[in-house]
């Protein structure tokens, strides 16, 4: 509130007292010379009174606000016994009916500084609950501590509750900030891991190339042949690490059209069963229920089927099987890859879309083919397509379960 909007209400509140004493004066059958020579009387000496109360409210500007508020309250029981001692005087009441007034107003007063005193406490007590919440906005950990107790007015309470709200707020960041840096470190840790690998096995061929220690042909073949196979690792570990950046930076942009989803389940199949074959795992599908065209961005979708397929490919044994489905379940458009890895750890299951989380069944790179991005990668695509990646043991293994929006 400006100063000038302050000094309106006051002048305000004061011209008010003016229709409220005439009133009252016309109630209690009072000549209007006489109320006006009362109020007066009584008004000013009250003002000198608020007015010396201002001074010390002034000079208090750095004190507590229960201070504060207790001299207020001071000033107006103050002004209004002085009030009503200077009218009384100014009646010409006998002497002992004065003395008798001042007895009355010093005890009236005194209660009311009692009052203010206990006011200003309770208002002190309550600002140094909010204090107390607002120093747990600082402090790391202090959500978990139970709060104070509720200060004792609506107004504060109410701040009180947005200060703990916020203190919550805070901590949720926090833990969210300490997460995803503990993912960093391990994302980091993870692909210097896969990065040594294939550049040490690069960097032992060229020297052997540069050497002359692979000089006959058929050597010479099939060392380019490990090179170019440790350079695709490269790059796909690199592209998968540029998607990533992107996901997390929220820049992923989707060109949106519609596609049919059985279809592209059709081609993801065709295109991993030569590497199922290879293995000797079997590939299958299964479609129930067609659901129609939906606003699909066909590369990127294409790549989470992929990843799905890939990743189940590598985790199921020899002789096992991986089974796609599609169709619709309650409601909504649906593909599930089901495999035979013999099921993920009920601890990891929370963990398997993290970034570069391989469990603790964890193999080698080489052995594995991947940087541990694929699933990260997939999760942030659906999400992106306002859908949702699951993940739950079933059967001989686990079962990895996109589902999508239908068009409206």
């Amino acid at each position: 509130m400006t100063r000038g909007r302050a000094a309106l209400i006051t002048v305000g509140a004061a011209l008010a007292g003016v229709p409220i004493t005439a009133a009252v004066c016309a109630l209690l059958g009072k000549s209007v010379a006489e109320s006006i020579e009362l109020a007066g009387v009584a008004a000013l000496a009250a003002g000198v009174v608020g007015a010396c109360g201002a001074l010390v409210l002034l000079g208090l500007r750095g004190a507590s606000v229960g201070t504060q508020v207790a001299a207020v309250t001071l000033s107006a029981v103050l002004a209004v016994g002085v009030g009503a001692l200077a009218a009384a005087y100014a009646m010409f009441i006998s002497a002992a009916d004065l003395s008798s007034l001042a007895v009355i107003v010093v005890a009236a007063g005194w209660v009311g500084v009692v009052c203010a005193v206990a006011l200003g406490r309770q208002v002190a007590r309550a600002s140094r609950l909010l204090g107390v919440r607002a120093r747990r906005i600082g402090e790391e950990g202090s959500p978990d501590v139970p709060p104070p107790e509720r200060p004792p007015t609506r107004e504060l309470a109410q701040l009180a509750e947005e200060l703990d709200a916020t203190a919550a707020r805070l901590e949720e960041s926090r833990r969210r900030e300490r997460a995803l840096d503990a993912a960093r470190r391990e994302l980091v840790a993870w692909v210097s891991h896969d990065l040594r690998t294939p550049l040490a096995g690069i960097r032992a061929i060229t020297e052997a190339l540069e050497d002359g220690i692979a000089s006959d042909p058929q050597t010479v073949t099939r060392y380019l042949g490990t090179l170019r196979r440790e350079s695709d690792r490269l790059a796909a570990l690199v592209d998968d690490l540029f998607e990533l950046s992107r996901i997390h930076a929220g820049a992923v942009e989707l060109s949106l059209e519609a596609a049919s989803l059985a279809d592209l389940v059709s081609d993801a199949i065709a295109a991993a069963d030569p590497v199922a074959a290879a293995k000797g795992v079997r590939l299958g599908g299964r479609l129930r229920d067609a659901p129609p065209a939906l606003p699909l961005s066909t590369p990127e979708f294409a790549r989470v089927l992929r990843n799905l397929l890939d990743n189940a490919i590598r985790e199921t044994p020899p002789d096992g099987a991986v089974c796609v489905e599609a169709g619709i379940e309650d409601g909504r458009a649906f593909v599930a890859v089901a495999d035979s890895c013999g099921g993920i750890p009920d601890d990891d299951l929370p963990r398997v879309f993290d970034t570069a989380f391989r469990g603790r069944r964890a193999r080698t790179p080489a052995a594995e083919g991947g940087g541990g991005l694929g699933l990260a990668i997939a999760h942030g695509i659906v999400a992106a397509h306002h859908g949702d990646l699951t993940v739950t043991n079933t059967g001989p293994g686990c079962r990895f379960t996109v589902h999508l929006p239908l068009p409206s």
